[in-house]
């Protein structure tokens, strides 16, 4: 007499949750790099083949209308050291980044950089990839 085994192990795997899981986790994070923009001033920067992945500290932005911005605050030249000094003080090694138009005068590049060799920062230019 043989005997039956009433309920039978099915080995095989169903992916369908896993996939949707995978879906939510796109769709995530496709919404999510979207909404992260570290310049939300819109200025077309100079190009180069160099690139270097250093992590600033604060960023200063020069329109093409030659306005200065600390980040995405509008500050005038005249202030401009001063709102760097608060910003900066107190980090053992301020780097500044300077996100200039193509279109900016080389002269008030190097006011921006001047102001970050007086005060002993490390200053990066800003450049798109070629």
């Amino acid at each position: 007499m043989a005997i039956r085994r009433g309920s039978k192990v099915n080995s095989a795997f169903s992916s369908a949750s896993m996939t949707d899981l995978m879906f939510l986790l796109l769709v995530f994070m496709l919404i999510a790099t979207t909404l992260i923009n570290p310049n939300a001033l819109k200025l077309t920067l100079p190009t180069s083949n160099n690139q270097i992945k250093e992590k600033p500290y604060t960023t200063v932005s020069i329109t093409s209308d030659l306005q200065y911005y600390v980040e995405t605050v509008p500050v005038r030249f005249d202030d401009l050291e001063t709102i760097l000094r608060g910003k900066l003080e107190g980090a053992e090694q301020p780097t500044l980044s300077l996100h200039a138009d193509k279109s900016v005068p080389i002269d008030n590049v190097v006011k921006v950089m001047n102001i970050a060799k007086d005060n002993k920062w490390t200053l990066i230019l800003a450049t798109s990839p070629n």
